[in-house]
């Protein structure tokens, strides 16, 4: 198992935070605080941005050289930037869609190149694995890095 490292940090805090986003999804989706796809990503920024705690942005080998897909990251990332949401991009798009579970989403296969999580409507979030994803991004911007990269190991 590999791991890019942002900067200074450890291939062991990578895999950490890696394991924080697999239970930060696991334990949002059945509260309904996951929004998947780079459209209703982006009405869910629209409409709400203070709700949103984290973005995942994910890349595929297959759409690496969408030029519409990097614009719409682009805007995304400005915007979360703007909006003070931390923002991750994920590698491994089918390890991904293993955690949300395609049935869990709809059936059908879903635009998980953009991945949200909210807080559920009726408190705030208080989730360790939060808490440690939060952290790193925060220790990735003071080593200039402001969209760190994760591997999501498969399983």
């Amino acid at each position: 198992m590999t791991f890019e490292t942002c900067g200074g940090i450890s291939s062991e805090r990578m895999e950490t935070v890696s394991k924080a986003i697999e239970e930060i999804l696991s334990s949002a989706l059945p509260q309904g605080c996951v929004t998947a796809g780079v459209y209703e990503a982006a009405k869910s920024l629209n409409a709400d941005p203070d709700n949103v705690v984290l973005c995942l942005l994910a890349t595929d080998e297959e759409h690496a050289g969408d030029v519409a897909l990097q614009i719409h990251f682009t805007l995304i990332q400005a915007f979360c930037c703007e909006n003070d949401i931390n923002i991750v991009r994920v590698s491994n798009m089918r390890r991904l869609a293993e955690i949300l579970g395609e049935s869990k989403l709809g059936g059908e296969p879903e635009d998980l190149h953009c991945v949200l999580v909210t807080n559920p409507p009726s408190t705030l979030w208080k989730d360790p694995a939060l808490g440690k994803v939060n952290t790193f991004c925060k220790d990735c911007r003071c080593l200039d890095q402001w969209l760190p990269v994760i591997n999501l190991p498969d399983r």
